[in-house]
């Protein structure tokens, strides 16, 4: 269940703020309902749009917040976090250093103690690198999203990646339940000379419980600018199973599971590592992947289709492991998870 409690946190090592959004440390905007409800939700959302009865959009336990700042720290050699704020039911575990290779990348889970995403819920995260960060942030688990009577939920995703940072966002598949309905909405503004790595993975629900392809919404919209704000890319998935035939060839094509990865980089890498994924994911069995080159040759998107969470979950880290050996010269050993 989700908790009512409006519990929040902010953390800092040094005493350094850091607002989401870029809003001027001490601002109140946190505490506004407009600040969690993406500008953009599109018409297919919005048809499920009545008001809820109970737990009403706002309402205590709704509202997921999480502004993350990480810096490097020459002095001690690693990626720290400068300030950390959270809102229940978002909440983010300290930094923990997992790799001999690369003693100064941060490692971050992202949990959530509700459990998932019910109806009305309104998350939003904002994560910023700088001073050549160094980072790899995960969630604790699968993002479940459960059965809507009314409403919908969302998400918004931001991400600011700064000047020689390198940060890979491998979160765990979304699970969406019978009648549910989600809307994601993912910006990163990456600097034409860093590189950021971001991942995505639908599977049809809760398989196990007899549910496949029966909710009623899942709609992904992502979308990249460099430093500058010039537009990179904009990609967006909608899956509505239960106004279309998802397995149909052309669509899934009898697979079950979607995916996608977004890799913005320095120019000077976009060839080789598309040749490099290709070539290692056509030994994939149970996945069909296929990595394109972005406008500008500012990166590259990997869409794949898969059998199973598992392999599609494989396929992805073959990707990370590929991306951070050609950037950072470092091996990849997975994601360690309890």
């Amino acid at each position: 269940m989700v908790s009512n409690d409006m519990a929040s946190s902010r953390s800092s090592t040094n005493g350094s703020t850091y607002t989401a959004g870029n809003v001027p440390s001490g601002s109140n905007s946190t505490g506004s309902l407009d600040f969690y409800i993406p500008a953009d939700i599109p018409p297919e959302i919005l048809a499920y749009g009545s008001e809820l009865r109970q737990l009403g959009v706002g309402r205590a336990g709704k509202l997921g917040a999480l502004t993350l700042k990480l810096e490097y720290d020459r002095d001690r050699g690693k990626t720290f976090v400068k300030d950390l704020y959270t809102k229940v039911p978002l909440f983010a575990q300290r930094a923990l250093y997992l790799e001999e290779a690369l003693p100064s990348m941060a490692y971050m889970y992202i949990i959530s103690p509700s459990g998932g995403i019910l109806q009305g819920d309104r998350y939003r995260m904002d994560i910023s690198l700088s001073n050549g960060a160094f980072a790899h942030i995960t969630t604790q688990g699968a993002t479940r999203v459960y059965r809507m009577e009314r409403n919908f939920a969302t998400q918004i995703v931001n991400v600011d990646v700064g000047e020689n940072c390198y940060f890979e966002f491998i979160p765990d598949q979304i699970i969406p339940y019978r009648s549910s309905r989600f809307y994601q909405t993912l910006k990163m503004r990456v600097h034409d000379n860093a590189t950021m790595i971001y991942s995505e993975m639908v599977v049809p629900g809760r398989v196990a419980h007899g549910e496949s392809f029966e909710y009623d919404i899942c709609y992904m919209k992502a979308s990249g600018t460099n430093q500058e704000n010039h537009l990179r890319f904009t990609d967006i998935a909608i899956l509505e199973p239960k106004k279309q035939n998802l397995n149909r060839l052309g669509i899934l094509d009898g697979n079950s599971v979607v995916g996608s990865v977004y890799l913005l980089c320095p120019k000077k890498f976009v060839k080789s590592i598309k040749e490099e994924i290709n070539l290692s994911l056509s030994n994939y069995d149970d996945v069909t992947a296929g990595a394109s080159v972005l406008p500008y040759d500012s990166g590259l998107i990997v869409r794949m289709l898969g059998k199973g969470a598992s392999d599609m979950r494989s396929a992805i880290f073959e990707t990370v492991r590929i991306t951070r050996g050609a950037i950072l010269k470092a091996p990849f050993s997975g994601i360690r998870k309890g």
